[in-house]
């Protein structure tokens, strides 16, 4: 399995850009009687459940605890009548798809990998590239179960237990075990897409080429390494569902079809460096074909990276970071300062994208907000890597923004209390569902999210 190694002591775990490593005891799936009795045994370092291990920083790893992995057995239950989807947490995206899709049915927020299990994607509130029309995942989910820290079975709704349901959305796992949900489904007549993309020659064509898009789906590729007028510069793509099915492609009706990813090779030595990104870049954004109305599947268009398996560890031997951030309407200069900054220190950025946020889902620690979120893709071990991260943070911070914490992997709780006003919200709600603070995290013991500064009695960092 992706990031898990077998070790005497239990296993150790690390997140998809394999900067952080921990061990734990991992077991799952459980009985419900028995996952129950593991909750209310408390054991000596906490309980964290664990998805498909995608998010790139330590969200799904817990040192010195016990990791529940898998957490159920995958599970669907489709209601065509009413466009909705009964599914186990531990289902994923991709069986999840195939069931659904021949039934004119799509989930209405696809992020960029179809590998994330049910559970991880209500735990980080995930995105996609329609946010800004549709909101994070959070907006569609009318029932989440849930195990708290009680041994209790709950089933939160956004309108029976409004507080409840916002600390679990996007929550990290840390308000209990997530066991399923129920999610509202998008109708459609086609699983193929027609997408059009542009070359924009600079940051302020990207930003406002994207502003003025009224198509579904819109994300930006950015060219990291372009500097001077060129600052900022990227590839726009815009899509939405083809409005009656592909005769050419659909006789036989809807479906998902993946594919078979190709493996990717293992390097002996980190690939990128400043000079071979800036190529990288370079050649990307003069060949990427631009036009207008092609038609793609569903699988091409939402999951590209995953036709190369394995590409974090080609890419980025040691590991690397993504720095994922946005910031609200107005401080899009932040977005140049990241850009610069990477530039400045030769961080050797591999991949970067641009979106455009809209409303909020509402939950407490869920990252999208309105405006701009930018993400950058950077190799791991630089010595200036972590200060220059550390100045972001500021920035962002004081721009009114925040970093995606699902993805996380080295933010600080000072400036992550900054960056999420609604945390004393989160907190009291978790403690109500965890009175005895059942439910850890390394990320959430990093930043201190149940208790400033606390470390959960028992916990000792591992590996």
């Amino acid at each position: 399995m992706a990031g898990v190694a077998q070790r005497d002591s239990g296993r150790l775990l690390t997140g998809w850009g394999r900067t952080t490593l921990s061990r734990a005891r991992v077991v799952g799936p459980l009985p419900g009687e028995q996952l129950r009795a593991l909750v209310t045994a408390r054991p000596a370092g906490g309980v964290l459940a664990r998805g498909a291990g995608r998010s790139y920083g330590d969200a799904a790893q817990n040192a010195g605890g016990v990791v529940v992995h898998p957490v159920t057995v995958p599970r669907i239950h489709v209601h065509p009548d009413t466009a909705t989807v009964q599914v186990s947490a531990s289902t994923s995206f991709t069986d999840l798809l195939t069931r659904i899709v021949p039934e004119g049915l799509l989930l209405p927020v696809l992020p960029g990998t179809r590998h994330l299990t049910v559970g991880g994607a209500v735990a980080a509130d995930v995105h996609g590239k329609n946010q800004r029309s549709d909101g994070s995942l959070g907006r569609w989910i009318t029932e989440i179960e849930i195990l708290d820290g009680t041994g209790e079975v709950r089933r939160l709704t956004p309108d029976g237990d409004p507080e409840w349901f916002r600390a679990t959305v996007g929550g990290l796992g840390l308000t209990g075990v997530i066991l399923g949900a129920t999610i509202r489904l998008l109708r459609i007549r086609s699983a193929r897409m027609l997408v059009s993309t542009r070359r924009m020659a600079d940051l302020d064509a990207l930003l406002t080429a994207m502003d003025g898009a009224t198509d579904r789906y819109c994300v930006a590729w950015i060219d990291t390494t372009a500097t001077g007028r060129s600052l900022g510069r990227g590839i726009v793509e815009v899509g939405d569902h083809l409005a009656d099915p592909d005769p050419a492609a659909e006789g036989g009706g809807l479906a998902y079809r993946p594919g078979q990813p190709r493996r990717a090779p293992r390097l002996p030595v980190c690939p990128l460096t400043a000079w071979s990104a800036r190529e990288f870049n370079g050649l990307h954004f003069r060949t990427a074909a631009q036009g207008d109305n092609v038609i793609t599947d569903l699988a091409a268009f939402f999951h590209r990276l995953d036709a190369l398996g394995g590409w974090n560890r080609t890419l980025a031997p040691r590991g690397f970071i993504e720095y994922q951030c946005v910031v609200p309407e107005g401080a899009h200069g932040v977005i140049r300062q990241i850009l610069e900054a990477a530039q400045r220190h030769r961080c050797a950025t591999f991949l970067g994208t641009l979106r455009r946020f809209g409303p909020e889902s509402g939950g407490h620690l869920s990252y999208p907000r309105p405006g701009w979120s930018v993400s950058i893709d950077m190799p791991a071990g630089h010595r200036q890597l972590g200060p220059m991260l550390d100045d972001l943070d500021l920035r962002v911070a004081a721009a009114g923004g925040r970093v995606d914490l699902a993805g996380d992997s080295r933010l600080n709780g000072r400036t992550c209390a900054a960056m999420y006003p609604r945390l004393a919200q989160w907190r009291a709600a978790a403690s109500r569902l965890d009175p005895a603070g059942v439910f850890c995290s390394d990320l959430g013991q990093r930043l201190g999210l149940r208790r400033a500064g606390a470390t959960s009695p028992g916990r000792k960092h591992a590996g």
